[in-house]
């Protein structure tokens, strides 16, 4: 007789936190805490939900993925958030990495280029609570309008084959920029990027990722 093969279960949230997360190597207690308490199912398509704290990325429409749990968690705590930061995020997708950054940071500027993953970010954003997000649809290329003062953080969840340079000048003194770099469809170098008091950027390689392409609005291309 065969014998019965038990069927495999979804990993739980709980899960996901202590075998994707901590056992590779996470370790900010705030980033944790923060994925902890975000229910990832509710970003996900609504067939996916049973997928949806397994290690991997998953699509939300416009050819465009939620990033997996250990890339959102390996670039946030990138970041070195202390919670008084204003941050910018480009490629904000259904809005799940923009609401992790949101409960580490004070302020999170959002710029997404597909208008119904505007809408899908900012009603997921609306229903959890999140008040400190301020989402744009726009092109990441020319990042945040009107960035006085700059942000004291920057995180790409899309891939530039090349670092466009008005992140760099976007980016505070004392501020962390974290982004893949690379050609689509291939991997991409995870590269984060520290400016100091005299405005020198420092960078440093942080591994391998794949990520959809940073892209233009259509009439741009």
């Amino acid at each position: 007789m065969f014998g019965h093969r038990e069927k495999k279960l979804p990993p739980t949230r709980e899960e996901m936190i202590v075998h994707q997360l901590e056992d590779r190597g996470i370790r900010d207690g705030r980033v944790l805490n923060a994925m902890a308490k975000l229910p990832r199912h509710e970003f996900v398509p609504h067939h996916l939900c049973s997928r949806a704290y397994e290690d991997n990325p998953l699509p939300i429409g416009s050819d465009q993925t939620i990033s997996q749990p250990y890339v959102v968690a390996c670039m946030s705590e990138l970041l070195a958030l202390k919670g008084s930061e204003r941050v910018l995020e480009i490629g904000a997708g259904c809005g799940y990495q923009t609401a992790v950054l949101a409960i580490l940071a004070r302020e999170v500027c959002a710029v997404e280029l597909e208008s119904t993953l505007v809408a899908l970010a900012q009603e997921n954003l609306t229903r959890l609570g999140l008040n400190n997000v301020r989402l744009i649809q726009g092109d990441g290329y020319q990042a945040w309008p009107e960035a006085e003062g700059g942000f004291d953080a920057i995180l790409c969840a899309c891939a530039p084959q090349e670092v466009p340079n008005i992140l760099c000048e976007q980016l505070a003194r004392g501020g962390r920029l974290v982004l893949p770099v690379g050609p689509p469809g291939k991997m991409q170098e995870l590269q984060c990027c520290f400016k100091d008091s005299n405005n020198n950027l420092t960078w440093r390689d942080c591994g391998t990722v794949r990520f959809v392409p940073m892209r233009r609005p259509r009439s741009l291309s």
